[in-house]
């Protein structure tokens, strides 16, 4: 859901989704996650600017014809970019090389944050928020993490925006599973 209201979302659901998150399974169990949580309108608006700066100069435009799936999420990804500042909830699913106990490697950050960052989105659709994942913070990390105060061991594997939908949810399409299913072998 790229489109999303500004109306503010309750502390309580971003609490409902960040502890959604925190159940994901994690390699050896080691929840090296961390959730970094932007609500006040200046610090959204700063994010905003460095993430439209950096992406905007790259991001294709919105094709006239073609496969009208990538000019829809063409579409919703310029929206989003022009709305930036007025998402209410953003969301960095962040963690540090915390596994194997030891040895940390950066190699197991994704295995742990990425279930984590599904769960969170899940969770927020049941509770009819919109969001969606981006990388948008990978353009701009630089600025992104000094705007966070992220300590240098951390990273950012997720950037969520999260608030409440402006468009009615659309049906997920999805290729059938008997096109990617293989029983006992490939």
């Amino acid at each position: 859901m790229r489109y999303l209201r500004a109306d503010p979302v309750p502390e309580e659901l971003i609490l409902r989704v960040v502890r959604a998150a925190t159940c994901a399974s994690s390699p050896g169990n080691c929840q090296g996650w961390d959730f970094v949580v932007v609500r006040e309108t200046p610090q959204r608006e700063r994010i905003a600017e460095a993430i439209r700066s950096a992406v905007l100069p790259i991001m294709p435009p919105v094709p006239e014809g073609g496969d009208p799936v990538r000019r829809r999420m063409l579409a919703g990804a310029h929206h989003l970019l022009d709305h930036l500042s007025e998402v209410p909830v953003w969301i960095f699913v962040c963690g540090a090389p915390v596994y194997p106990p030891n040895a940390p490697s950066a190699d197991w950050i994704p295995a742990t944050l990425y279930p984590a960052a599904q769960n969170l989105i899940v969770a927020a659709r049941a509770l009819g928020l919109g969001s969606v994942f981006t990388a948008y913070h990978a353009l701009a990390e630089k600025k992104i993490r000094e705007l966070l105060g992220l300590p240098a061991s951390a990273r950012i594997a997720v950037t969520i925006p999260m608030g409440w939908p402006a468009r009615p949810f659309s049906p997920v399409k999805r290729r059938p599973v008997t096109e990617v299913l293989h029983w006992e072998r490939w």
